[in-house]
């Protein structure tokens, strides 16, 4: 089977070649496409976060990984932005799987929303063991149904909506949970499939909602995410 190499439109100076197999993802290689070209603007916005712009350490652009499944969780396409950490890769993936995977035509999950009913004495204790990731299937490759897998539930993840219908999820990950979600939740936005049907996030969306900052700390409830860095954090 041929594989076919398509340089996304961010620049070569800031994104490697989204590998995509044609016969294997559902998902048209032109959405996909338009998808990934979100990450080189993104990430260049201030996010918040340990990277890019006002992070802790900044630099012009968030370093992140990105990656897009189709409905049934095959991998269609994973770019990056930068020296983004190689241990990233497989989380954007497992990301873009959560989301596509908790998500329906009903009510959208980020996997952030996903991060305090998982906890100890939550409603979805034991949701990460639900799904365990398979290395072996890290890249597009040519065998069906054959898919990485993997629950995340912290922010980055979120799913994709065409007509209603989830036609797959986009996961990023490459910085504080936080700004992951920033960036894949403005990419989604940008590239037009967002029209999500409800959600547990503010305003009915599956956006993040953050646990208050309190003294002593108030463990996250319902939905809510822990801040990473509170002050810094953004509600994209």
């Amino acid at each position: 089977m041929i594989k076919k190499y398509v340089l996304a439109a961010c620049g070569i100076a800031f994104c490697s070649p989204v590998l995509a197999d044609d016969d294997d993802c559902t998902i048209p290689q032109a959405t996909v496409t338009a998808i990934q070209n979100q990450l080189a603007p993104v990430v260049k916005l201030k996010n918040g976060g340990i990277f890019g712009v006002g992070g802790l350490f900044p630099t012009a652009q968030n370093l992140m990984w990105s990656a897009v499944v189709d409905r049934a969780g095959r991998l269609c396409s994973v770019i990056k932005t930068g020296d983004a950490w190689p241990g990233s890769r497989a989380i954007a993936i497992a990301k873009a799987g959560t989301a596509n995977d908790f998500s329906n035509s009903k009510l959208a999950l980020s996997t952030a929303n996903l991060y305090a009913p998982t906890q100890p004495g939550g409603s979805l204790y034991g949701l990460n063991n639900s799904n365990p990731f398979n290395p072996d299937f890290l890249a597009p490759h040519s065998g069906k149904d054959q898919f990485a897998g993997g629950i995340i539930t912290f922010g980055g993840g979120v799913a994709l909506y065409q007509g209603g219908q989830v036609i797959g999820g986009l996961g990023v990950s490459g910085d504080s949970s936080c700004a992951d979600h920033a960036i894949a939740y403005r990419m989604r936005k940008a590239a037009g499939f967002d029209g999500i049907p409800a959600g547990v996030g503010p305003g009915g969306t599956d956006n993040i909602s953050y646990a208050p900052v309190t003294t002593p700390p108030t463990p996250p409830t319902g939905f809510q995410q822990p801040h990473c860095f509170p002050g810094q954090d953004i509600t994209p």
